[in-house]
């Protein structure tokens, strides 16, 4: 209790004194704004260190929220605002009906699509109802007070400064939001991968009519099992979210804490980027880290005591439900025997230079109606049987009192705690570690309450090929016993508690890269969780391999730091290169005569290749000479050669980590491939061993910023899917990659040992000093070091201090 009220009057006493220890400069602003404070209304301290990081004071949670709320917008405004467009569905009114939606809060394909959703959500009332709910099924008081917050500090700067992004001064769909907007995007960003995922089809499901509509017996084919499994993983194995995180146990450490190591991989533009922050109430929080634009607690980060990431998990957030319609209207289904009608969202859609459009969108007690899986598996609505989506984060309002929880955390175990009772973490897995040396893995997310004997008792005939696949569930909607059922623990029906997730408690190392729970540690297996968690004693991706190789030679070396963690973000090693690379070349010295026939039946020579990826050094470094060849030759190959025929040692689940192995260059494709990647380069004027940084680079300010890393395909780790454009010079542009890089660590004092970076710098602006300044930190492989004392804030040589505050 002592110390905890210490801790309470330093922070208040910073709050009001930091002044003297402040740059003149500083110090004069901040005097000057408190002479003005404001009058009942809220306001916080935001204290700017290097690199435009924000450190945000302030006394209760509604004035951080505020605080917050100021500061993203600050950085962030026209990404802001256009995600406010589209969660009030007005991106038709604004840009045009058929234009792109950008997919930054859902897969929407045009805006017409993306507008009648989320009106749709938003005249259903959802997230006034999801409101209205008690904690722990509805938000805590402490996040709708950050919420109300966030929304005045948004408001507040809106008012009090003038736009200068040139991709939203001055337009009309800039405008103020409410706590209602900022619960809204939090529940976006909560069912993105599912109802997210299939907006189109929600929106465009329709009875079927005439002669359609007669009963009979609904043609759904079968598919086979692998055009299942391509389905999902175009579905949930998207590229557009990925990440890498590992926790070191206190044993494998000098010092004997814990460690940690995040690095997600998410778009480099648009509204699903990370914004780094500092949030403080003294006494009650005191936390570090990324949070998504829009939300107002920390997503992943640390404080003096814990520190965690996230890892896009392989669970199927979402299952479907068959109908039994009713024969004299397909609007009406059977559960028992007992009719229930669907309801209708009947919705208008303003449209920019055109008449509104209105559609109405089907509804059942299990969620939408929907009328594909994929373009590969359709799921026809027709006289007797439609489909119903059930996906239980379109309900889930609980994230951020995770997160906050987590914020708050002194240990692993509070962490598992906080995800114990909000339960609000919709797709991903939680890594962390903590400063007395323990390390957890846990796949604690929502998910359809769906075990294996259900799948068997209640799948579809789609379903019984569906779910052993890949995870996807189709149930008998007419049978009231296939419900999903409740866990004792469960925060809500119809979703997993607590007790069935698959969890690893102080393992040497816990790693995950989007793989299977099952190896998280390759010594110790996770098993005995359900299929829609993922699988068991499957093939590993390349990524998943090479991490589980480096991480657990790692652990084995012992002695560990925080510069081996930073050494591990960049070592930039090439796992598929590691397997495969010698192979290739020898291969490719001996074709005859030097020459390789391309897809299109000309005759390349391939010579010059053999030699440059013998030499290669199998990184992706910006002067790694080979690393483009191999990277492009490595695309075509995948292409050209089915992956159950690349290697010649087949994957073996007793060795999961070494095998497959061996490439098999006596495939037909392999040397089509070398011969088009060779073409491909010369065609683009690229020498065969250029530099990689000379041809993958992001253009700031004017001047190429060459950018390490490469392909998740690759195997590597610092992952960067820049876009291939051969007239541009190469890569140019990276829309998706590593972003908000984390390695922390404790020593004896309070303060933790981190460095971070955020890949794609903090604001989206360029005419913001903050629009590059980390990119080019990024381009140079250097890293940030995390000022979190008020010690090492007040020493910033950067240091700013503005109190924000409302004006009535």
């Amino acid at each position: 209790m002592r110390s905890r009220l210490r801790r309470l009057v330093l922070g208040a006493t910073a709050l009001f004194t930091a002044a003297s220890a402040l740059p003149a400069a500083a110090a004069t602003t901040q005097q000057r704004a408190e002479q003005h404070p404001s009058r009942d209304g809220l306001s916080a301290v935001v204290r700017y260190t290097e690199y435009g990081i924000p450190h945000i004071l302030a006394k209760d949670y509604a004035n951080l929220g505020f605080g917050t709320g100021w500061a993203q917008a600050a950085d962030e405004v026209c990404t802001l605002a256009d995600g406010f467009v589209t969660l009030r569905g007005e991106r038709s009114r604004y840009f045009g009906a058929d234009a792109p939606a950008g997919g930054d809060l859902s897969a929407a394909r045009t805006n017409l699509a993306s507008d009648l959703y989320f009106r749709g959500v938003r005249e259903s009332r959802t997230v006034e109802k999801l409101l209205a709910e008690r904690a722990p099924v509805g938000p805590s008081r402490e996040v709708r007070d950050m919420m109300r917050g966030w929304a005045a500090g948004y408001n507040a700067w809106l008012k009090q400064k003038k736009i200068t992004d040139p991709a939203c001064a001055g337009v009309s769909w800039v405008r103020p939001v409410t706590e209602l907007d900022v619960a809204a995007r939090g529940l976006a960003i909560a069912s993105i991968s599912g109802e997210g995922r299939f907006v189109d089809t929600i929106t465009a499901a329709q009875p079927p009519t005439g002669a359609g509509a007669a009963p009979g017996t609904p043609s759904v084919r079968t598919p086979g099992a692998k055009t299942v499994a391509k389905a999902a993983d175009e579905l949930w194995g998207d590229p557009g979210m990925g990440s890498n995180a590992v926790a070191f146990r206190g044993d494998t450490t000098a010092n004997g804490r814990g460690l940690l190591l995040g690095n997600p991989h998410y778009p480099w533009d648009g509204g699903r980027r990370f914004w780094q922050s500092q949030q403080t109430i003294p006494g009650e929080l005191d936390v570090s880290g990324g949070s998504l634009l829009g939300t107002p607690a920390i997503s992943i980060g640390f404080n003096a005591h814990v520190a965690w990431s996230h890892t896009v998990s392989t669970g199927i957030p979402a299952n479907f439900h068959q109908l039994t319609l009713d024969p004299a209207d397909p609007t009406t289904y059977l559960v028992d025997g007992r009719p229930e009608r669907m309801k209708k969202r009947t919705v208008t859609v303003a449209v920019k230079d055109g008449t509104p459009v209105t559609r109405t969108q089907w509804w059942t007690r299990y969620g939408p109606v929907v009328t594909s899986l994929s373009p590969q598996v359709p799921l026809p609505w027709t006289g007797k049987a439609a489909y119903a989506l059930h996906d239980p984060n379109a309900a889930n309002l609980r994230f951020a009192d995770t997160s906050l929880g987590f914020g708050k955390a002194r240990s692993t175990a509070d962490v598992l705690a906080s995800l114990d009772r909000h339960q609000g973490i919709p797709w991903v897995n939680t890594i962390a570690a903590d400063r007395a040396g323990h390390s957890l893995y846990t796949q604690s997310q929502v998910l359809p309450r769906l075990t294996d004997e259900l799948a068997r008792s209640c799948s579809t005939e789609l379903g019984r090929t569906t779910y052993p696949a890949s995870g996807i569930a189709i149930l008998d909607g007419s049978r009231g016993d296939c419900a999903l059922g409740s866990d004792p623990d469960a925060v809500a029906p119809g979703i997993f508690g607590p007790a069935r997730m698959p969890t690893l408690k102080d393992a040497p190392y816990a790693e995950n890269s989007n793989g299977t729970a099952w190896m998280t540690n390759a010594d110790r297996p996770l098993t005995g969780y359900e299929r829609i968690f993922g699988t068991v004693g499957t093939q590993l991706g390349l990524r998943t391999r090479g991490a589980i190789e480096d991480v657990d030679a790692m652990a084995d070396r012992g002695g560990l730091t925080v510069r081996d963690l930073q050494r591990q973000q960049f070592a930039n090693r090439v796992p598929a290169g590691d397997l495969a690379a010698g192979d290739v070349a020898r291969a490719c010295a001996a074709l005859p005569g030097g020459t390789a026939t391309g897809s299109d039946g000309t005759a390349v020579d391939v010579s010059g290749a053999c030699d440059v990826l013998k030499a290669w050094d199998r990184t992706m470094d910006t002067g790694s000479r080979g690393a483009l060849l191999f990277d492009r030759f490595w695309r075509r190959l995948e292409q050209a050669v089915p992956g159950d025929r690349l290697w010649k040692v087949p994957f073996s689940a007793a060795d999961p980590v070494r095998t497959p192995h061996t490439l098999n260059t006596d495939a037909p494709g392999f040397p089509t491939a070398l011969a088009d990647a060779v073409a491909e380069l010369r065609a683009a004027g690229i020498a065969l061993d250029a530099p990689l940084g000379a041809h993958q680079f992001v253009v700031r300010d004017g001047k190429r910023l060459p950018v390490p890393g490469g392909a998740g395909r690759l195997g590597v780790w610092n992952v960067i899917e820049p876009t291939w454009d051969a007239a541009g010079g190469g890569y140019t542009e990276v829309p998706f990659g590593s972003s908000h890089l984390q390695a922390v660590g404790w020593d004896g004092s309070r303060c933790p040992v981190a460095r971070t970076l955020l890949t794609y710098s903090q604001s989206s602006n360029p005419k913001s000093p903050h629009f590059a300044d980390q990119t080019r930190l990024f381009s140079g492989e250097k890293w940030v070091t995390s000022r979190f004392c008020e010690k090492d804030i007040l020493s910033s040589p950067k240091l700013k201090v503005v109190r924000v505050h409302e004006r009535r």
